[in-house]
């Protein structure tokens, strides 16, 4: 669930302003090496609550003994969720930024490939025709007939003829 802006200023106190940073109009402002160095700070203090919390559920369960600063469970994990959510906004920043880095190296790979292409291109001779606006149909090699059509009527005329003198 989203915890808003002045919850977390109410939950954090003081560290509020490690998370301040990871909202997002000042987050968008900050370079690679800024997010970076914020995500850090965020996880250290993420895992350092998270250790708490599970340092106080195993002195309620009597495996460990109980610390005096433990203070209570589920302001200590509301705590930690509040840093949980900064961490999550700082690594989908990070992963565009590093998305935009990545995106960028290729594109300039790229073109530095294209260059040696060209480049290594050698000079070779014409190739002759080649297909400008499609296929060209070749010529057929069949032996073309041609019957006159006098002559097929004067087949049929004689086909007719057989065929009624055998009807007779």
């Amino acid at each position: 669930m989203a915890t808003s802006i002045a919850a977390e200023r109410q939950l954090l106190g003081n560290d509020y302003d490690l998370v301040a940073r990871s909202h997002y109009p000042a987050l968008s402002e900050l370079d690679a090496e800024e997010v970076l160095a914020l995500a850090r700070m965020l996880r250290e203090q993420r895992d350092k609550l998270r250790g708490m919390v599970h340092a106080n559920r195993r002195a309620r369960r009597g495996k460990a003994e109980p610390r005096a600063s433990a203070g209570n469970d589920a302001a200590l994990a509301r705590r930690k969720q509040a840093f949980a959510a900064a961490l999550k906004r700082v690594n989908h920043r990070l992963d565009i930024l590093q998305g935009e880095a990545r995106r960028a190296w290729h594109a300039a790979a790229l073109r530095e490939a294209l260059a040696r292409k060209r480049a290594a291109q050698s000079n070779r001779p014409d190739p002759g025709a080649t297909a400008s606006l499609g296929m060209q149909a070749k010529p057929s090699r069949k032996r073309m007939v041609r019957t006159d059509p006098r002559e097929i009527g004067r087949v049929s005329a004689f086909v007719k003829q057989a065929q009624a003198r055998r009807d007779k």
